[in-house]
Parts: structure tokens; C-alpha cells; sequence
């Protein structure tokens, strides 16, 4: 099977020399799944011109220094493409930035949260089990790095995932075939400290130094992968 990899953002440029890009990021995680994807990418950020869904089999949507509110050329595209793609029951996969946009495109609404940046690992309540998370443990630690929020979810959406401060953290879609989550599945833990430590300065300290020690929880973030995996393999 093959995913097309939206690029919606990239590595920080601070960061860019000590990690890899995101498309690599994702690339990784779904290897260790075992399920022999394969992949190309699309950076629609930067002006590629978005695939023809007839001819896809899985999209990934990335994150994104970018809000949903922001006046940028590729955002109205991005909605028409999820919405379509939507109708059409094209397997779809948001991730942070690709989780809000999607929810945006689909009706619900997505702002800056008054609570403010949420860092390092955050452990999420599992609120449903999807067919392709039957197993799921009652919570999953996962990394993440944002502060916008979905708010309110569509109304075809159902919620899987959730925390105090991000209640709609993981969002099922009512046509079977669209997924998405706040939280980065994909960051490895020496990623997920260095972004914290890059928003030192524009985050509290206090903050950025609980997100440094949330590492050393146990994290899920494989077993998160796996459920996707299987989420597009059954599709």
C-alpha cells in the first residue's frame, strides 16, 4: 500500500541539522509496523500541486507550523482536497496541523487555545475503540507540541482520544475512512525535548521543563503507530 505524504511543514530550521525531515519522520515510524507501506511526498506548502485522489490509496496529512486561520494560498486547496477525499472515502490520516485542518475542512472549529502550548508527552484517555484499536490500552502517552486546538469536533466525527487540555485529541470519522490526532506518534523523544527546548522564550520555563522530563514516561507512541497501520490496512 502506498501513502502520499502531504507536507504541510517542516523541521524547524534551528533543528534541520540534527534531524531528519518529517517525511522521514513518518516514513520510520510506519516501517516499524511491519505492513510494507510505501511512500511518496507532496509538499503542498510549497506549491505542488495536489494529487488526483482516483489514484491514491492512503494520505497523510503532517504537521505544520501553520494555522487554520492563517491567509495562505495552499490552505483553501488542502480543505476542498479533504473534503473530496472525504466523500469519496479515500483513506486520510491527520497528524497536529493535518488533525485541525481536517477538522476545520469538515466543520468543526479549530482556534489558539487560552491554555497555551501543550509540550513533551501527554497522556491521552482512550474514550472509544475503533476496529482498528480494539486492544487499546485505557491511555496512551503520546508526544505533542501545539497550541491550537480542535474545539469543537464535526459532527461526523467521534472522539477516541482525550486529556483536561486537549479533550478532542483523537477524532474517528463516521465514513470509516479518516482518522486523526493531536499528538505526534511519529516525534522520537530526542526530537520531542529539542522542539520543547525551542520554544523556551516564547513558552514558560516551568512549562518547558516539565516537557523535558516528560520523556521519561513510558511512552506509546508505537503501539499508536500500530493502530494506524492496521486503520489504513483495513481500509
Amino acid at each position: 500500500m502506498k501513502l502520499t505524504i502531504l507536507q504541510t511543514g517542516e523541521v524547524p530550521l534551528p533543528l534541520r541539522s540534527r534531524f531528519v525531515p518529517y517525511r522521514k519522520m513518518f516514513e520510520a515510524m510506519f516501517d516499524q509496523t511491519g505492513q510494507g507501506f510505501s511512500y511518496e511526498t507532496i509538499n503542498v506548502a510549497e506549491g505542488e500541486p495536489f494529487p488526483d485522489l482516483a489514484r491514491l490509496e492512503g494520505v497523510v496529512i503532517t504537521g505544520s507550523a501553520a494555522g487554520v486561520y492563517d491567509d495562505l494560498p495552499w490552505l483553501e486547496p488542502l480543505r476542498d482536497f479533504i473534503r473530496k477525499g472525504y466523500q469519496q472515502r479515500t483513506p486520510l490520516l491527520g497528524i497536529c496541523f493535518g488533525h485541525q485542518i481536517m477538522a476545520d475542512a469538515l466543520g468543526g472549529d479549530v482556534r489558539k487555545s487560552p491554555k497555551g502550548w501543550g509540550l513533551g508527552r501527554h497522556t491521552y484517555e482512550v474514550t472509544a475503540r475503533p476496529g482498528f484499536m480494539p486492544k487499546a490500552p485505557s491511555a496512551l502517552a503520546v508526544a505533542c507540541s501545539h497550541q491550537d486546538q480542535v474545539l469543537v469536533p464535526p459532527r461526523e466525527a467521534e472522539v477516541i482520544l482525550a486529556s483536561d487540555f486537549t479533550p478532542n485529541a483523537g477524532l474517528a470519522y463516521r465514513n470509516g475512512a479518516a482518522l486523526s490526532l493531536q499528538p505526534h506518534p511519529e516525534f522520537a523523544d530526542d526530537y520531542t525535548v529539542a522542539l520543547a527546548e525551542l520554544r523556551r522564550g516564547k513558552a514558560p520555563d516551568e512549562l518547558v521543563d516539565s516537557a523535558v522530563s516528560s520523556v521519561a514516561m513510558p511512552s506509546h507512541s508505537a503501539d499508536v503507530a500500530g493502530y494506524i497501520g492496521r486503520f489504513f490496512k483495513e481500509r
